[in-house]
């Protein structure tokens, strides 16, 4: 239905004709108070729909999404600024006297800390039990039939080779070597991944073998020895295990050496040389040596000059030869040897020096004279007084003996 309005037909207004448009303007007059207060009230407006279009642009504001980049770029500026920050507070000296609260240093123990003396016990535990050449005392464990196991204190026990069980070839294997022997051994091979090392007891034998010879040499000992064969060079022997060879030149007699095998010669050593396993004797030498052995320091010996040489004469003894070295012969000036002694020449001399390793004899004239030369001027003098005079020098040989 319809609603009448009566009103509507005042309220329509004409829209005008030609005369109402000729009128005269009407001027109105407005004060200059309401003029202040008019543009006043515009700029308010103004100012408050100012702020509107912010709050609704603000409200629409469509959200920025941002590129990975970027935000890895702006990650960093931030890191960079804060690294900046950092770095300015660690140049600033940190002032404790601005701190209100006690500061205290305190170690506190957690699960991490250890001692060290059991730290140093651990490590000696897990050491590795047997370095090569090392000599260890262990317990026979277990025997099989191409060896036997050892207990040496090690994590695993030594394994022992059947060939590295003694010298030579072992027959009676099982009935040499029972469950809980105790024995040495030399360690030949270190660990294995399992913590097992390879020892001997053969390779522990001829090691102290080769010391004892070596020793025996040195003190120039002689022993003797049973011939077991022969070659083209000389004769084969047996010491302590080692393998002694006797050269021919080296023989009392080498014309029948083969005769020798089966007999026992005393014999002196020669070489001894374990790095090369290089084992020579001397019969020679044992006679040489068996005559120095019977000799001593201060002794006046007689003896024939074998050889002339730049630097001394070789002087025969009986069997053994000594050195009458140039420095030794006299307290004087000499032009040549030759005109104090010459080959063939029977003559006294003091013994100075007995090498029994070397088989060497060193002889003394000098300490025979009562001055200086005094065997060159008069030789058949001092030669003849000689017996009187090596008393005298009997206590100057005396102290040398006991300053060794």
């Amino acid at each position: 239905m319809g609603v009448s309005n009566k009103n509507a037909q005042d309220n329509i207004q004409p829209k005008g004709n030609k005369k109402d448009l000729k009128k005269p303007l009407q001027v109105l007059h407005i004060s200059k108070k309401d003029t202040q207060k008019k543009s006043l009230e515009i700029q308010n407006e103004q100012t408050n729909s100012q702020e509107e279009m912010k709050k609704e642009n603000i409200a629409i504001k469509p959200q920025i999404i941002k590129d990975e980049s970027v935000k890895e770029i702006e990650d960093s500026h931030k890191n960079t600024n804060a690294f900046d920050i950092s770095q300015q507070d660690l140049k600033r000296p940190f002032d404790f006297s601005e701190q209100n609260t006690d500061f205290q240093l305190e170690r506190t123990v957690d699960e991490f800390d250890f001692d060290e003396s059991a730290f140093l016990e651990a490590l000696n535990a897990n050491e590795p039990i047997g370095t090569t050449g090392e000599t260890i005392s262990g317990k026979v464990i277990a025997i099989e039939s191409d060896g036997l196991y050892v207990d040496i204190g090690g994590k695993a026990p030594g394994y022992m080779p059947k060939k590295e069980c003694g010298l030579g070839v072992i027959t009676n294997f099982k009935e040499k070597f029972s469950i809980g022997l105790e024995m040495e051994v030399l360690v030949i091979k270190e660990q294995n991944a399992d913590g097992m090392v390879t020892v001997s007891a053969r390779a522990l034998i001829l090691r102290q073998s080769w010391e004892k010879v070596s020793s025996s040499a040195k003190n120039g000992e002689l022993i003797d020895v049973l011939i077991n064969g022969f070659n083209r060079g000389g004769l084969t022997c047996d010491v302590d295990g080692l393998r002694g060879f006797i050269p021919r030149s080296q023989l009392e007699d080498g014309q029948d050496y083969q005769s020798f095998v089966g007999k026992t010669l005393k014999v002196a050593f020669l070489e001894v040389n374990p790095e090369s396993r290089k084992l020579v004797l001397s019969e020679k030498k044992a006679s040489i040596v068996s005559k120095l052995t019977s000799l001593e320091l201060g002794q006046l010996i007689e003896g024939e000059v074998l050889a002339v040489k730049p630097y001394g004469f070789f002087v025969d003894l009986g069997g053994a030869s000594g050195l009458l070295h140039q420095s030794a012969l006299t307290n004087g000036s000499i032009r040549s040897l030759r005109e104090v002694f010459r080959e063939g020449e029977i003559i006294k001399a003091l013994v100075s020096e007995i090498d029994l390793e070397k088989g060497r004899i060193g002889l003394n004239t000098a300490l025979l004279e009562n001055s200086a030369g005094e065997l060159i001027i008069d030789k058949q003098k001092v030669m003849k007084e000689a017996t009187e005079r090596a008393l005298k020098t009997k206590a100057l040989f005396d102290k040398k003996e006991q300053d060794k």
